[in-house]
């Protein structure tokens, strides 16, 4: 990596950070300014973050079809490498955290875990949570160009949040049991 990307890379952490700080402090001035209507903002916010970290969690095994299809050392597959490191640390994982965080206080304070629904969606958002890991490994292994998975099974990993999302949606909105 050049130093110039480099320099680039740690500006827009620190943006993120910055933002990151100031969405924290805005919530922590929720407990105070609207303590009696805290539960709908957490859940506003809950359901932001999950949108932030579905969006990403559907682009990043697409990013790696693409880089995997690129030459390795090639300017494409360099690009890809800074776009897949920027969406995993500026987004998808500040979403995720963010997720688990507000959906536990949520979960909390709405149902004390009592809801067979809940358990059901637990275990599939520790299934995302899981893919989420084997992606933040990927990205790892293309940055030190060690794929070795080709495009294909990047492509059919692209469907699988779409399945736990759908999953997920239909106990939250169901609630079948």
């Amino acid at each position: 990596m050049s130093a110039e990307a480099s320099d680039e890379g740690r500006k827009a952490a620190r943006r993120a950070t910055i933002a990151l700080l100031i969405f924290a402090v805005l919530t922590a001035l929720l407990f105070f300014v609207a303590p009696d209507d805290l539960y709908n903002w957490i859940k506003a916010l809950h359901v932001i973050a999950v949108i932030s970290w579905m969006a990403g969690m559907f682009y990043l095994p697409r990013l790696f079809v693409y880089h995997a299809e690129a030459g390795a050392g090639s300017p494409q597959a360099e690009t890809f490498k800074v776009m897949e490191r920027r969406l995993l640390r500026l987004i998808i994982n500040p979403a995720m955290t963010a997720s688990w965080v507000f959906g536990f206080w949520l979960a909390w304070k709405g149902f004390g875990f009592a809801v067979g629904w809940l358990h059901a969606k637990l275990a599939a958002v520790l299934l995302l949570s899981a893919l989420h890991g084997y992606l933040s490994r990927a990205q790892r292994l293309f940055e030190a160009d060690r794929n070795t998975k080709p495009a294909r099974h990047w492509r059919m990993l692209n469907e699988v949040p779409a399945l736990l999302m759908v999953v997920i949606v239909i106990l939250v909105i169901v609630k079948p049991f």
